[in-house]
């Protein structure tokens, strides 16, 4: 759906009220009153029979009556009245309509979802987009356009600036803006969309960053819907260097249900929505707070190159606290030349700290220069990109004014991001006044640098862009999986190495598959009936003998026919080593996943699992296994070999690939385990399970 299909409804040149109330606080009154207090240039037109004129403006018995088909209608009637309304708008020829009455898909109700879904019918047979129901509104202060509820617009005032706030929550659209403004930070949008029966947060996010006033967008999820239009959003957000940090709530189970009840939002999984934002360059954070904290940061352009921090302070327990903090925050302490250091220590006593963290000690309570040259030193020999001014107590006979003018020379001669950590407001006030960022709180100054840092780091990646290339064909049926022959046939079709093994349907072709093998083997069921053939012990492993290899087949066989199930057994070579896992799956919201990580029969135990988004590099499949707990694993411990981490790389990106051009003819994929032999040895899928997506369920 087209960004522009969303102008009516975040400028528009007219705004209807149905439901106008001449009292301002109520909801069809708060509207009205913020469109003339905030400077809405367009036509407004209160609906209301009963009178003449609403809050002193001419007010119509109808939508019918208007002298034109508004832009925008605003819906504040109560629930029952709310479809006439909807009608209503779509005969007058509305184009963008927001209901903001409740109880609708967010309930369990069956009848209150089915007149949401009539509402949406209606709006859509009309050409008419909805935004809503239980919708608090949207605010365009650029506009004044403030076509919303809220309470937060009264409480603090507006100002127009460049920050987009969208939210599925209406309370989460103004906190975000609250917190802002406190900080002197304006905002020009603010919309909640409420249950998104129709128009979708992706769809406003689009749309607001189309708007060339805005530098920075918040978002607050609580299901991710049309993702392919959020990806849009985010590709054009890097286009235009505008950072996305976003609250995904629903991590938990009992979030998850509370998002439910909220909005009738259904859950994501939530490590899928870690890889979606990733892939796509959104920052996620775990709340508003973290959402806001380092908005100012962003705002300054400041786009870090690298990590390195250099930590300046008065403090030695600030100093050793940094230290601590840094790694923590993804942060590292710069490494300053000797040269540099020599430097720095020749303005400072001796019994203060040159390296990094630099402890100018209380020498800057008698010497008020100090701080400046300390400044002017790394502004000439550090090439660090962060720079942490820490000063948790001066006052009385400390020259902060010199220092704040100090620090914002340093700042605007190199073009660095410098913060202050400052808890008394008489200090933070000066250096504020001189456009220096500033934190109470030292920890939430180097978590903002700290993710400013990394953040830039992602939205300088490539975007990965699915490659056509790749044809799969799987094999027609009605069964949903793939048995175990035909799963390694496909992948083995892909390049992706499966283990050595026979297909057997009588006791001499399992004999003659144990002398080709040799050696070790593996018995097992094949049958597309019974994906888990654990589960049902239809599993023998470590056969040794011809003999123990028939009795395996004749036992196997015999179960299968207790269950009811024609199939015949595998023969394969057993292979040891590192077990591994590699998957596959479409996620019904997100697209094509993968995971790569520890395997075996306790995957689902340790979780010891990447997600990552295809396509992928080998170098992304690596950097999401070495950040895993069993990363030690591919360097050797305790005398063993390094595993073969290349190989392992190697076949999760061609799993990646085939997911991704399946093109809805496998649903997921499981590889477990894959055995990863010492570096050079390789990998072997020994397990693998297929399973068919819908565009493949027929009859063979």
């Amino acid at each position: 759906m087209s960004s522009h299909s969303l102008a009516a409804a975040l400028n528009p040149s007219s705004i209807a009220i149905v439901g106008a109330s001449d009292n301002p606080n109520k909801v069809g009154g708060r509207p009205l009153m913020y469109l003339s207090k905030f400077g809405f240039k367009g036509r407004i037109y209160p609906i209301n029979p009963a009178r003449d004129r609403v809050q002193g403006v001419p007010s119509f018995p109808s939508l019918a009556a208007l002298p034109e088909a508004p832009d925008l209608a605003i819906v504040a009637t109560p629930g029952d009245s709310v479809m006439g309304a909807i009608e209503d708008c779509a005969n007058r020829g509305v184009r963008a309509a927001i209901v903001m009455s409740s109880g609708y898909g967010e309930t369990s109700d069956a009848e209150s979802i089915a007149a949401e879904q009539k509402m949406v019918a209606t709006a859509r047979a009309a050409g008419m987009r909805l935004i809503g129901p239980n919708c608090q509104g949207l605010a365009n202060f650029g506009t004044g356009a403030v076509a919303s509820f809220s309470t937060m617009f009264i409480e603090t005032t507006p100002a127009d600036g460049p920050v987009g706030i969208i939210s599925q929550s209406g309370m989460m659209s103004v906190v975000p803006y609250g917190l802002l403004r406190q900080r002197g930070i304006g905002v020009r949008h603010s919309h909640a969309t409420g249950n998104e029966a129709d128009v979708t947060l992706s769809e406003f996010a689009l749309a607001v960053l189309h708007d060339p006033a805005v530098e920075l967008l918040l978002l607050y999820i609580e299901s991710l819907r049309n993702a392919d239009v959020l990806a849009e959003a985010a590709a054009l957000a890097r286009e235009r260097n505008v950072p996305i940090i976003a609250v995904k709530t629903g991590r938990t189970t009992r979030g998850q249900a509370a998002a439910r009840s909220h909005t009738a939002a259904l859950a994501n999984d939530d490590r899928v929505v870690d890889a979606f934002f990733h892939r796509h360059g959104i920052w996620r954070v775990d709340d508003i707070h973290e959402q806001v904290n380092a908005a100012e940061l962003y705002l300054k352009g400041w786009r870090p190159k690298n990590r390195t921090l250099v930590v300046v302070s008065n403090s030695g327990a600030s100093c050793v606290m940094a230290a601590d903090t840094a790694q923590g925050v993804g942060l590292e302490l710069a490494a300053l030349s000797d040269t540099t250091v020599k430097t720095l220590a020749s303005h400072l006593p001796s019994f203060a700290t040159a390296i990094n963290p630099i402890d100018i000690t209380a020498a800057l309570l008698t010497d008020s220069t100090l701080f400046g040259r300390m400044l002017s030193v790394l502004a000439e020999q550090s090439d660090a990109d962060q720079y942490l001014l820490a000063l948790p107590v001066v006052g009385t006979g400390y020259d902060v004014p010199l220092f704040a003018r100090d620090a914002a020379t340093f700042m605007a001669n190199t073009g660095k991001a410098v913060v202050l950590a400052a808890p008394q407001e008489s200090v933070a006030a000066e250096f504020r006044a001189t456009g220096v960022p500033v934190f109470s709180n030292q920890t939430d100054a180097m978590r903002a640098l700290g993710q400013v840092a990394r953040h830039a780091t992602l939205m300088r990646a490539p975007i990965r862009h699915a490659s056509s290339a790749r044809t799969v064909e799987v094999p027609a049926g009605e069964a949903p999986f793939l048995d175990e022959a035909e799963s390694l046939e496909l992948l083995a079709a892909h390049g992706l190495p499966a283990v050595a093994h026979r297909v057997c349907r009588s006791t001499s072709e399992v004999a003659a598959a144990w002398r080709d093998l040799g050696g070790i083997v593996a018995i097992k069921a094949c049958a597309s009936a019974i994906p888990h053939k654990s589960e049902h012990q239809l599993v023998v492993l470590n056969v040794t003998t011809e003999e123990r290899a028939v009795a395996a087949f004749n036992d196997l066989m015999q179960k299968l026919a207790d269950l009811g199930v024609d199939g015949g057994v595998i023969v394969a070579r057993m292979a040891r080593g590192f077990e591994a896992m590699i998957g596959a799956r479409i996620d019904p919201a997100l697209g094509p996943v993968l995971l790569v990580g520890s395997g075996g029969k306790y995957v689902e135990v340790f979780h010891d699992v990447a997600v990552l988004m295809p396509p992928v590099t080998a170098g992304d499949v690596r950097d999401a296994l070495l950040g895993l707990r069993i990363a030690p694993f591919f360097s050797g411990v305790r005398g063993e070999a390094p595993l073969d981490l290349d190989a392992l790389c190697e076949a999760a990106v061609r799993l990646g690939d085939i997911i991704a051009g399946s093109a809805g003819q496998i649903a997921s994929i499981d590889l477990n385990p894959v055995i990863v032999g010492a570096k050079g040895e390789g990998v072997v899928i020994v397990d693998a399970l297929v399973e068919r997506g819908q565009a493949r369920l027929v009859t063979a």
